[in-house]
């Protein structure tokens, strides 16, 4: 294809330098961040609620991009630089991956459902690997622009395609469907999730069922809204665990057997799990074995040796201050693309590591694929690269200069924690590698308490904050306390990824370390002391003045060091009455600052004391309008224009009018916000969860813990769980107060919260040693932790001690 096809394909007008671009090997991209840009790469510049990727077509074509698809030409002229302009780039995207759909006849497996979308798509993958050469979408594609990105993927030598697809409202569905056109479509369940986007429950089956419009086979759980609306279906294939009319019927019945019963032919499978969604999805994956024909016997052998999927990218804290990015269960080509630039994400200066098994499902020929999987090393800037498998192993022309062994126990036997210092290491491997074995000897050890971080609700909620400004406001995150104990250089790297203007930090060590892990972003000190100013200037960061002592304390150093228009953030008090100058004052500052151009006034702020107190709402209007006079003053005695901010996490939600020039995103960024309304908009970042330690049974008139605040009576289980008050647990939390959530219940907490234990009644809960239990999270809230305290929630986050592993994952 040329360019003068690929634009009567999209419909687009042709701009620019038609001679500029050859078409062969071309790939597609819409993230501005990638390091994989090239003069090979279409860009798709598409508009969302909080980016612009029109915005960033100057640095792409600095990195060497010749080829753009947009719908609104840039400003600046450019040589060589050739633009489709289409009326739509995400319907043009989404056409160009139809089209590449269209070049390739054979299978296509589509699955949507409410849960258990990816868990399928990983299983089938699994379960049919030996007989096709798959491709599907990589990690949890399934959206508008994942669905498309994925079909690019696809290869001749591919034979079968499994592509899950997702939608959150209405009108969604039907571009997926155009895109894939799937020949099997499964429909895994329909539940609760995301159920905002629809009216009810009705019409997210009808949007979801949609998939099936032109299918050969309709796999689905039975039920009979379901059924009458896929009468169209040439083949229906029902499942169920209840009704006698399914085309599949299950019955679990115990220790780990499955009975399946299809067209009369009885068979047992022995499955590795047993609780009710794997089940389920079990069910799915035998349903699409039974349609391709796969025999009893097939499903016998390969059903039990199904594992566990994880579904998201572990960030670890490992040891010699590497950083460990756990992608352990699967190596194909697709995710190596994102696994490599979530690597970059999450790189903090140093050594950048890859160590890579054998790649699989690519459609390229073992050679080609190799030597594209070096391109990409090469893209992506990685310093060290090791190679662990057969096939990886025999490419040593194109791996020249790195490491390649022919397996696990050859890297195992050479292995040492000592030749890992300060690197970023991306651990990336089928399976079958057991790669697992090397993120244990890398990753830091520590006891088995974590607090895990969803980096995806982080931007969720960010993305939701940032939804209710208009698209100049700038965006200002705090990170202070350790990311409100959450670990504020991870979260800094995300938050440079999603373009904040600027970061917040309480005092001039947090925001060095944050310099010292590479962040560039502006960053505002809170807290500025005097003695720290040197190190600040240092590593520019930018101070809040908030007395005529500090101003001039750092004028006089600023001079000295001979800055011109150095940064500076003027605090006003309004009515917190914590820092800042009074109104009053402000003359003052002016006549010192006019006079010298060492200082510039960057910003200009207040902090509200009461915005998320409804009865204060006269005093925080009045707070607007007095920062909105001292704004005035400053503005109008140095002749310059300012950044205004006043609006904090609840000033957002509560007074988005007074926005201004920029806000501060706090504690809503990590999932807390300050009513019910609010929450029930913003996701759940941290959870703190350990495991049980040991089990007892008590006898009535026993008692636990110090003090013997907490006796029996009658005979009760008591779970002893390492997690105690040097961890962050307030001892208030204990004796009866507090309860944890094991296995689906809630476990009350019994006795003193001890320094490194806390003990739970677990009389009632069906568990073992071992199982896994959840401090806070999704079911045991952090609010609610702060209201059975007597606190607040910013306490509980910040008080999880530094000895706690933080974990950081996305999907």
């Amino acid at each position: 294809m040329n360019i003068v096809e690929l634009a009567r394909l999209l419909e687009a007008q042709i701009v620019g330098n038609i001679d500029a671009v050859n078409l062969e090997t071309y790939g597609v991209s819409i993230d501005s961040r990638s390091l994989q840009h090239g003069t090979k790469t279409i860009f798709f510049a598409l508009t969302g609620n909080n980016h612009n990727g029109h915005d960033f077509i100057p640095m792409l074509v600095e990195q060497g991009v010749r080829l753009f698809v947009v719908h609104k030409l840039p400003l600046l002229k450019y040589e060589n630089v050739c633009f489709l302009v289409v009326s739509d780039s995400l319907r043009a995207l989404q056409h160009f991956a139809s089209y590449r759909r269209d070049l390739f006849t054979y299978p296509l497996i589509g699955i949507t459902g409410s849960k258990g979308k990816t868990i399928v798509k990983e299983w089938l993958n699994f379960l049919l690997g030996s007989e096709y050469t798959i491709i599907k979408s990589p990690k949890s594609y399934n959206s508008q622009t994942g669905v498309a990105l994925s079909l690019f993927g696809i290869q001749k030598q591919h034979d079968l395609g499994i592509f899950e697809a997702g939608i959150s409202t209405v009108k969604e569905m039907d571009f997926l469907e155009s895109m894939l056109r799937p020949t099997i479509s499964v429909l895994t369940s329909i539940g609760d999730d995301h159920q905002e986007g629809f009216s009810d429950i009705e019409q997210k089956i009808d949007e979801k069922l949609l998939l099936f419009k032109n299918v050969n086979v309709g796999i689905v759980p039975y039920d009979e809204m379901i059924l009458s609306r896929l009468k169209f279906v040439p083949r229906l294939v029902s499942w169920s665990f209840q009704n006698d009319s399914a085309t599949v019927q299950f019955k679990y019945k115990k220790d780990g057997i499955l009975e399946v019963l299809c067209d009369g032919i009885r068979f047992d499978v022995s499955v590795p799990f047993n609780d009710e969604a794997s089940l389920q999805n079990m069910a799915s994956c035998i349903c699409t074995m039974l349609i391709l024909n796969y025999s009893a016997e097939q499903i016998q052998t390969r059903i039990p040796n199904l594992y566990g999927i994880e579904l998201r990218l572990q960030v670890k804290n490992g040891q010699n201050n590497c950083i460990v990015i756990d992608d352990s269960y699967n190596a194909d080509f697709q995710s190596l693309k994102i696994a490599l630039d979530f690597l970059e994400k999450h790189h903090k200066g140093g050594l950048k590591t890859v160590i890579l098994s054998n790649v699989f499902q690519s459609g390229f020929g073992e050679e080609e694929l190799y030597g594209k999987v070096k391109e990409l090393l090469v893209a992506n800037q990685i310093t060290k690269f090791i190679g662990i498998g057969p096939a990886v192993s025999k490419y040593k022309e194109i791996f020249k200069g790195d490491t390649l062994y022919p397996n696990l126990d050859s890297f195992l036997q050479k292995f040492s924690v000592s030749d890992y210092h300060d690197e970023t290491i991306l651990i990336k491997g089928a399976r079958s590698f057991r790669f697992d074995k090397i993120v244990n000897l890398l990753e830091e050890k520590t006891h088995e308490t974590i607090l895990e971080v969803d980096m995806d609700s982080i931007r969720h909620n960010l993305n939701f904050y940032r939804s209710k400004l208009n698209t100049e406001t700038k965006v200002m995150v705090m990170v202070k306390a350790f990311g409100y104990g959450n670990g504020s250089v991870e979260v800094a790297k995300l938050l440079s990824h999603e373009k904040v203007d600027y970061l917040g930090v309480a005092f001039a060590d947090e925001g060095i370390a944050l310099r010292k892990a590479g962040i560039k972003i502006p960053i505002i000190v809170m807290n500025p002391e005097i003695s720290a100013f040197p190190a600040m200037l240092a590593y520019e960061l930018e101070p809040e003045i908030f007395s005529f002592k500090v101003l001039n304390a750092f004028l006089k150093l600023a001079r000295e060091h001979n800055e011109h228009l150095y940064p500076i953030h003027l605090k006003i008090d309004t009515g917190m009455h914590r820092l800042g100058f009074f109104n009053s004052e402000l003359l003052k500052v002016v006549e010192i600052l006019k006079h010298t151009n060492v200082l510039e006034v960057k910003s200009v702020f207040s902090h509200l004391s009461s915005s998320d107190m409804p009865e204060y709402r006269d005093f925080t209007l009045s707070q607007i309008k007095i920062f909105k006079e001292a704004c005035e003053v400053v503005k109008q005695g140095l002749n310059t224009n300012p950044i205004r901010h006043i609006l904090n996490t609840s000033g957002i939600f509560n007074y988005t009018e007074h926005q201004m020039d920029m806000v501060r995103v706090g504690i809503g960024l990590y999932g807390v916000g300050n009513d019910e309304v609010e929450n029930n908009q913003l996701l759940n970042v941290g959870t703190l969860k350990t495991i049980i330690l040991q089990i007892r049974e008590l006898d009535e008139g026993e008692s636990v813990g110090y003090g013997r605040r907490f006796r029996t009576v009658k005979r009760t289980r008591i779970a002893t769980i390492p997690i105690g008050y040097a961890d962050g647990i307030h001892r208030s939390w204990g004796n009866g107060i507090g309860e944890v959530y094991i296995n689906g219940e809630f476990a009350s907490i019994v006795g003193s919260i001890c320094m490194d234990m806390l003990m739970v009644d677990v009389t009632d809960v069906v568990c073992e040693e071992g199982d896994l239990v959840e401090i806070f999270g999704k079911h045991v809230s952090v609010s609610a932790i702060a209201a059975g305290t007597g606190t607040i929630p910013y306490e509980i986050m910040t008080s999880i001690s530094q000895r706690v592993k933080r974990v950081f994952f996305e999907s």
